[in-house]
């Protein structure tokens, strides 16, 4: 699924439910994570619907090293010489994207909660136990995220990983949350604004807490790792994603 100005400049790409950001402005494009392996055809097929090409991507920023949001950066950073920035705390992360802490394991999540199968298997189909880690990534830092496309603002925001980070346009009233907070979590299946599960989150507890970062934008639209953009304000959001608490 492709749609262009989800927020103004801020274009989404979801494939196997797994989201993917590009940012553009008159210097060009940001891409906001990666998806899986095969999502590469979908994110070339969006560029080429906002009339620009890999060839406009400066950069590439991970809001954190999992393997479904570190699909194809190693692909555009070695065929393209796109550079991939994350944060330090998760770039050993990102070039092990297996080796991430979790609360619980995952294996009995499907039969906890089945109405996730769908879409393990749709992330399975696109790659998910096939992805190569990024092997050289630069720091994300608010200077280096300042300087790219889009001029974010960087929001950390650890706790699904130690390094995970948001990015707040304030000139676009949008945040890219990641996977700080999502509309749909990957492995349970329940809709709505929270924190991802156990199975995929380090600290669940700092996970909670960081929301009130995300609520300090006071941004209308909330751009999540996985589930469908937010619209009706981060603070409405944050708010839900408390009430859930953790699975």
């Amino acid at each position: 699924m492709i749609r262009t100005d989800i927020a103004p400049g801020i274009h989404y790409v979801e494939h196997a439910r797994t989201n993917v950001y590009l940012v553009e402005d008159d210097d060009g494009v940001l891409l906001v994570d990666t998806g899986l392996p095969r999502s590469k055809a979908l994110m070339l097929q969006a560029l080429s619907r906002i009339g620009r090409s890999v060839k406009d991507v400066r950069g590439i920023i991970l809001t954190h090293g999992h393997f479904d949001h570190v699909g194809t950066a190693e692909h555009l950073r070695t065929r393209y010489g796109i550079p991939v920035y994350c944060h330090p705390d998760d770039a050993h992360i990102a070039a092990h994207p297996y080796s991430y802490q979790r609360e619980r394991s995952p294996f009995l999540y499907p039969l906890r909660y089945p109405r996730a199968i769908p879409g393990l298997v749709r992330m399975t189909a696109a790659g998910a136990v096939e992805v190569k880690g990024v092997r050289d990534t630069l720091p994300l830092t608010p200077e280096a995220a300042a300087a790219l496309p889009g001029a974010p603002i960087l929001v950390p925001t650890p706790g699904h990983t130690k390094g995970h980070c948001g990015l707040h346009f304030p000139d676009r009233d949008a945040v890219i949350s990641g996977d700080a907070l999502v509309t749909l979590d990957p492995y349970t299946g329940h809709p709505g604004p929270q924190v991802v599960a156990r199975a995929a989150t380090a600290d669940t507890a700092t996970a909670l807490r960081s929301l009130d970062a995300l609520r300090s934008t006071r941004a209308r639209v909330v751009l999540p790792g996985h589930g469908f953009p937010w619209r009706a304000g981060v603070d409405s959001a944050v708010s839900q994603a408390l009430e859930v608490g953790g699975h």
